[in-house]
């Protein structure tokens, strides 16, 4: 697992999401979809009810991150 502040561009090893129960329906949806087709779906969105916050999902593979960018590599190899 990785966790990426985005805002501060640094690692976490902690988050609290704060679900609806809408905006976890369509995260246990969006998983759903990406396992059942992970080459198809590497990352997708959840958005708040509003769409005022976002939270992207990735599924990813230590031996093949190639298809994100720089900065994710990093993470995913260096938890950096």
């Amino acid at each position: 697992m990785r966790i990426l502040n985005e805002a501060d561009d640094k690692p976490m090893d902690c988050v609290t999401l704060f679900l609806t129960m809408s905006e976890a329906s369509q995260l246990r949806d969006m998983l759903n979809e990406m396992l059942a087709d992970p080459i198809g779906h590497d990352h997708e969105h959840v958005s708040s009810d509003d769409y005022r916050k976002e939270v992207t999902v990735c599924i990813y593979s230590p031996d093949s991150p190639n298809q994100f960018d720089e900065r994710s590599k990093r993470l995913i190899l260096e938890d950096k």
